[in-house]
Parts: C-alpha cells; sequence; structure tokens
C-alpha cells in the first residue's frame, strides 16, 4: 500500500532526529493514511481510498460524489 493520500496528495516527508547533544540522523515522516471504504449512492457502488486524515475530514464536508467528481477532472480516478 503506497503511503499517498488519493484525496489530498499527501505523501511521505524526510527530515532530521535531532538529539539532545544536537546529532542529527535521518528519519521518515509517514502520512496518516488509512485505507476506507466509502458506498456512493448515485453510482451503487463502493470505492476503496487511500485516505489521510484531512482527506477523511475532507469527504465528510463536501461529500463523497463531490471529492470523486474532483478526483475524476484531475484524472486520479476513472
Amino acid at each position: 500500500m503506497s503511503k499517498i493520500c488519493e484525496v489530498t496528495g499527501k505523501k511521505v516527508m524526510f527530515g532530521n532526529n535531532v538529539s539532545f547533544s544536537i546529532n542529527k540522523t535521518k528519519r521518515r515522516f509517514d502520512a496518516n493514511i488509512f485505507k476506507k471504504k466509502f458506498y456512493i449512492p448515485e453510482e451503487d457502488k463502493w470505492v476503496t481510498l487511500n485516505v489521510s486524515s484531512k482527506g477523511i475530514k475532507i469527504i465528510n464536508k463536501k461529500g463523497i460524489s463531490a471529492v470523486i467528481k474532483d478526483m475524476r477532472a484531475n484524472g486520479i480516478v476513472k
């Protein structure tokens, strides 16, 4: 499963762990991604998306149909 949100485009970032003595080592900041199923009543089908917490909030606010429409316009979902 890729760590990219299909709604917002959030993905893994890289940075440093910084110790008390200011030694730096490379680390990864993973996006908070969930594999979640949504029901689209207009099409009478279920869709599984990899979405972040922010993506779930956007879907709750705008509605799954509007989000899927935007994703199709951007070429993310067919």
